[in-house]
């Protein structure tokens, strides 16, 4: 090292070389993330915009804030009623999506994340002509539909929804929820006229009035919504590899993983939970395709592991990001292995910091397209 530093200051030209160098690296990580953030913000203006004509064409729909008033579509008319406060619990998720004409409805509180939300959901509302119990819906609730639909249910006008599996009712009032789309893409036209067709049958069967959506429309917003994940959906991972082709044993990564805080999940990887919540912070994977087991840890050997955030499920990805680059950097020390990317270059201070400054870009572009990373909203689009 010394050696190293007599040969810069001997050379004052490789000095200035390596500032400029380091000034460019930083300047370059700034115009990184502001583009990210821009390319979201322009993506979500593109595909989720209102029209400002005085044509009367359809608008995308825009995921509003929890602070913003509500609006739903006339054909799915979910009336509410203010709940008194003492029932009232944090960080609301929103009702339902903006349509030409809407009608306003009253703020909504946390405990309405079990409710209807027509922004990324079909939604159709049965009103049934008597109170109908959750047995009578039984056969339209066995249909698969893809593990997506779920339905709700209100024993009056004035209470909150609630699940149909959590309660026996009976209901005045019936909500039949489709997720539009998730990580396994979106739902598409077949899917919609399929869950349409059950909730016509079941209306059939319940003697209850409703207003279907257009399936055609609703494939259209779910492909626009799908389009819109993507460009948010961001899972970064941090490799941990050992130098010389040599292994790392599974019980002593067991032991090291569970004094770090990690515990050994059913999915075939360790997990870091936040304390308070019980939300998993990051993942702790095999750097092989083999998963982790509490069996196979006792003999298998791996050249390394994965730690893995994944951005839209976790509440604060830049401070979970932070404390997960502090435990990889234990890892690393305590395991004798070296932080890498992914063509296993070891990763330094400016490239964490690139990387810290992408997962920051998405995180505002999901709050600007008002899903709130490890929110109701976020996990259920992004599960």
């Amino acid at each position: 090292m010394d050696a190293w530093l007599r040969s810069v200051a001997s050379h004052p030209s490789l000095f200035v070389a390596l500032v400029a160098a380091g000034a460019a690296l930083i300047i370059g990580v700034l115009i990184y993330n502001g583009m990210q953030v821009r390319r979201a913000r322009q993506r979500i203006e593109r595909s989720f915009g209102r029209p400002t004509g005085g044509t009367r064409e359809r608008a995308e729909p825009t995921l509003r804030r929890d602070d913003e008033a509500p609006v739903v579509p006339r054909s799915v008319a979910i009336d509410e009623t203010p709940q008194s406060s003492e029932e009232e619990l944090p960080d609301a998720i929103p009702e339902d999506m903006a349509v030409p004409e809407p009608a306003p409805l009253a703020a909504r509180s946390a405990r309405d994340a079990a409710m209807p939300d027509p922004d990324i959901e079909c939604v159709v509302v049965l009103a049934p002509g008597a109170p109908v119990a959750t047995a009578a819906l039984a056969r339209a609730r066995a249909v698969r539909l893809g593990g997506r639909a779920r339905w709700l249910g209100r024993r009056d006008p004035s209470l909150p929804w609630q699940p149909l599996d959590g309660g026996a009712g009976p209901w005045q009032q019936i909500a039949a929820c489709l997720l539009l789309a998730d990580r396994s893409g979106a739902a598409t036209g077949a899917d919609i006229a399929s869950f349409l067709s059950v909730v016509g049958t079941a209306a059939s069967e319940v003697s209850a009035e409703f207003t279907p959506p257009d399936a055609g429309e609703e494939a259209e917003r779910a492909e626009a919504l799908d389009r819109l994940c993507a460009d948010l959906d961001v899972q970064i991972g941090l490799t941990l590899l050992k130098s010389d082709q040599a292994q790392i044993a599974g019980t002593r990564l067991r032991g090291v993983a569970e004094a770090a805080g990690f515990r050994l999940a059913p999915g075939g990887h360790f997990e870091y939970l936040q304390e308070d919540t019980g939300a998993v912070l990051c993942t702790l994977q095999n750097y092989k395709q083999e998963p982790f087991t509490a069996e196979s840890l006792r003999a298998l050997s791996t050249p390394g592991v994965v730690m893995i955030i994944d951005v839209p499920r976790v509440a604060d990805p830049v401070r979970a990001f932070d404390q997960m680059r502090l435990t990889a950097r234990r890892l690393a020390k305590t395991l004798d292995a070296v932080l890498v990317d992914d063509n296993r270059r070891p990763l330094d201070d400016a490239a964490l910091s690139a990387i810290r400054a992408q997962i920051q870009a998405t995180a505002t572009a999901l709050k600007e397209a008002n899903i709130d990373p490890g929110g109701p909203r976020a996990l259920r689009l992004f599960g």
